[in-house]
């Protein structure tokens, strides 16, 4: 293998002059936020750019519809980067503002409320590069990119690992946008999501009530009880609903449907299991008080995240002999005046959590510590890169391409998603996977370290599987209706 003094130097100059087009990739995803199972514009416009650079496209990666894998080179190792574009209902906003205001260009109400049009094009930026490198190197390995579907709220990944798409992958490597670009593995959540759809009948409200049995009634009483049970969970764990269906619009009737959506979280799929079967108790004993009926149908589930120190550590070098995201006096300036919209104490709480001082710039521009894997911060969100991380030794990088304390899934993220400084972030972390990518190739002990750590913790907690064997994803179900 060729030796190289430093696969920062090597692959940084290739990420640049590739960056135009892939800076250009998020900002067309951008434009098409589509929700989960139906990011059929921005897969296309991704294969688009992948196929520019001659990757070899597959469809359906994993038996998932909006799931695609672009392929460069042959032969081991098989290095896997993993991107997403789906988006998140009623977050339309216009790019780049300091006020809240939809997007006048776009025909849905949705936005990219966790960047997630910088992930991917990210992503697929790091994997053009690396693979670019290789060829004019000569030297052997599978690059392989993921388009992956249906992150938010959706279990995307956690199909594909069900369809064995990541089955012959040595090591897998993703990104985030967030506040500040960091090589630090968070512990996240495991979770499903699941529909109860209450069923009753229909009757006059006013002349004959005593005929009707309210569906709309069970739904409440799930959520009140659902409520009380909060009361009785670890602090760690979530719950949370939507309503989906309230019945109608007309008051003078008992409605006859209702439906909830809900999540419920815990710290790993063994808890968040015995929560949920607590909740699937409440919603029996909702239909039971009100003599209606309940289905149950869920919909997906993900493990929690599986760290590998081993490239955690490798990917924090790099980020270190990068520095920090370069942004300038006018991302700054931008950033002020997104930060006078945040909530209250968001900007003070994440200064305090690295440690900077509270009249430090906006955009983070430095490199945290790596913390020690015994105090890891326990996130109380969740991603399906969990169950990558379960199957390949899997390592995330934080992309700082928002304000300090900016807040996911809010109209701030969104609008800085189209932004000089968003751009600056995701081509900084596109190198610094870049980097680590190549290391994986260069340097097999470094491969080596990492799958033997991670198969010495699978020994001896296997994977356990969130999602039923045999069970197909939504959009392919006969009860499948679009978000």
């Amino acid at each position: 293998m060729t030796n190289l003094e430093s696969t920062v130097s090597t692959i940084a100059p290739i990420v640049d002059t590739l960056a135009p087009r892939f800076t250009r990739l998020s900002d067309e995803i951008w434009a098409d936020p589509e929700l989960r199972w139906e990011e059929h514009r921005s897969m296309e416009r991704s294969i688009e750019a992948a196929e520019e650079y001659g990757a070899r496209i597959t469809r359906e990666s994993g038996g998932v519809p909006t799931a695609f894998s672009a392929e460069w080179g042959s032969g081991k190792p098989v290095i896997g980067f993993l991107g997403e574009y789906d988006a998140l209902a009623s977050l339309s906003q216009a790019a780049h503002s300091t006020v809240r205001e939809p997007d006048p260009d776009s025909d849905t109400d949705a936005g990219h409320g966790c960047g997630h049009n910088l992930l991917g094009a990210g992503s697929l930026l790091a994997a053009a590069a690396t693979a670019k490198y290789l060829a004019d190197a000569g030297l052997p390995g599978t690059v392989r990119y993921y388009g992956c579907p249906a992150e938010e709220i959706a279990s995307g990944k956690t199909y594909m690992v069900l369809g064995g798409a990541f089955d012959d992958v040595d090591a897998a490597i993703s990104n985030h946008p967030g506040d500040a670009m960091s090589a630090d593995q968070w512990k996240s959540l495991a979770y499903t999501q699941v529909y109860f759809r209450f069923r009753g009948v229909a009757a006059h409200a006013g002349g004959a009530p005593q005929h009707g049995r309210s569906a709309l009634d069970a739904a409440e009483l799930m959520n009140v009880g659902v409520n009380f049970l909060r009361e009785h969970m670890d602090d760690a764990d979530r719950i949370h609903y939507a309503f989906t269906d309230a019945g109608g619009p007309s008051a003078n009737v008992v409605q006859p449907t209702a439906e909830l959506y809900y999540i419920v979280r815990s710290p790993t799929v063994s808890r968040m299991r015995l929560l949920y079967e607590r909740v699937k108790k409440v919603a029996r004993g909702a239909a039971m008080m009100t003599e209606t009926e309940v289905e149950i149908d869920f919909e997906g589930a993900v493990a929690e995240l599986l760290p590998n120190r081993t490239l955690e550590e490798r990917m924090h070098s790099n980020v270190v002999e990068l520095g920090g995201v370069p942004f300038d006096e006018a991302d700054q300036e931008y950033g002020r005046k997104i930060a006078e919209g945040l909530p209250t104490g968001a900007e003070a709480d994440t200064r305090r959590r690295l440690g900077l001082a509270l009249d430090s710039p906006p955009y983070y521009d430095g490199v945290p510590p790596l913390v020690d894997p015994a105090h890891r911060f326990q996130t109380t969100g969740s991603t399906d890169v969990g169950d990558v991380s379960w199957v390949t030794p899997t390592v995330q990088i934080v992309a700082g391409t928002a304000t300090l304390g900016t807040p996911p899934h809010s109209w701030q993220m969104v609008t800085q998603g189209k932004s000089p400084a968003a751009h600056k972030g995701m081509i900084h972390a596109a190198k610094a996977m870049a980097a680590t990518a190549l290391d994986l190739v260069v340097d097999p002990s470094l491969l080596q370290a990492a799958r033997d750590e991670f198969k010495g913790i699978v020994s001896v907690t296997p994977y356990d599987r969130p999602i039923p064997e045999g069970t197909v994803p939504p959009p392919l179900r006969a009860t499948y209706r679009p978000a």
